[in-house]
């Protein structure tokens, strides 16, 4: 029994359709997919999920409160997970938690809905998801010339994870774990306290 071909999709096909549905897809190779990831990323019921759980969307809105807050008077803008980026390089259309855009924000079209130009990626990290966010996709995001730092936030204990390029293309790590730590995220110019950053998040090691 011969099986049907995949349907390959255009990157204009795709937008087409995205604009127009009720739920978030990205894109990446033809293929539309759920904003977890590729279905060769995830684990377990993650193909299945509707939606983030509590812990995640604290952790979101608080970092968008911390950064919103630090770059009022700044030329930088912090956006929610509504705002698709592109990665020019790889042709991945992705919806990162949150992202920074220093300067004047490029997009794909006049619609202004797609970013090429972030500064800073913000990723939540789930288990049925971290490996992607920590593998595949940042070697997606580390093709974008105008990103400078990627950082993970976990949402099961507490620890951040930050990667910020340096000026000869490598990318450095640093790690915060404990509650009384501070972040400096020098493309953004702010300091993120691991202490507000975690305010009223129940973690499931609590």
């Amino acid at each position: 029994m011969s099986t049907q071909p995949k349907i390959r999709l255009t990157p204009e096909q795709y937008l087409e359709i995205e604009r127009q549905a009720e739920f978030k897809s990205e894109f990446y190779n033809g293929e539309m997919f759920p904003t977890q990831g590729p279905p060769e990323a995830l684990q377990g019921p993650a193909l299945a999920m509707a939606g983030a759980g509590w812990a995640h969307n604290r952790l979101v809105a608080n970092a968008i409160l911390l950064l919103g807050t630090e770059l009022r008077s700044r030329p930088c803008q912090v956006v929610s997970s509504d705002m698709r980026v592109r990665v020019s390089a790889t042709g991945l259309y992705t919806y990162p938690d949150v992202t920074v855009v220093c300067g004047d924000p490029q997009f794909l079209d006049e619609l202004r809905d797609t970013l090429l130009n972030p500064t800073l990626i913000v990723e939540v990290l789930s288990p049925s998801t971290e490996a992607y966010d920590r593998g595949r996709k940042f070697e997606h995001y580390r093709s974008v010339e105008s990103l400078n730092e990627y950082l993970l936030i976990a949402s099961e204990r507490v620890q951040v994870d930050l990667f910020t390029r340096q000026s000869d293309g490598h990318w450095l790590f640093t790690s915060a774990a404990p509650l009384e730590d501070v972040l400096d995220l020098k493309s953004v110019g702010c300091r993120l306290a691991l202490a507000e950053l975690y305010s009223k998040v129940e973690l499931a090691e609590s």
